[in-house]
């Protein structure tokens, strides 16, 4: 299952760059991961300093 944002993100941008897949990208009021391009991999969860993605 696909990582998504909770409602922690402080919208840092931390997370996007570390995408390989390009899985996420800015939202209205949090970043957002496309669950078609991501891969599970983590990178984004291993640098964001809040812990918002996260697999449901």
């Amino acid at each position: 299952m696909s990582y998504v944002i909770s409602e922690e993100c402080v919208s840092c941008g931390a997370c996007a760059p570390e995408c390989p897949t390009q899985a996420i990208t800015e939202g209205d009021d949090k970043y957002v991961i496309d669950p078609e391009k991501c891969i599970e991999c983590g990178a984004c969860a291993d640098v964001c300093p809040v812990g918002a993605p996260h697999q449901p």
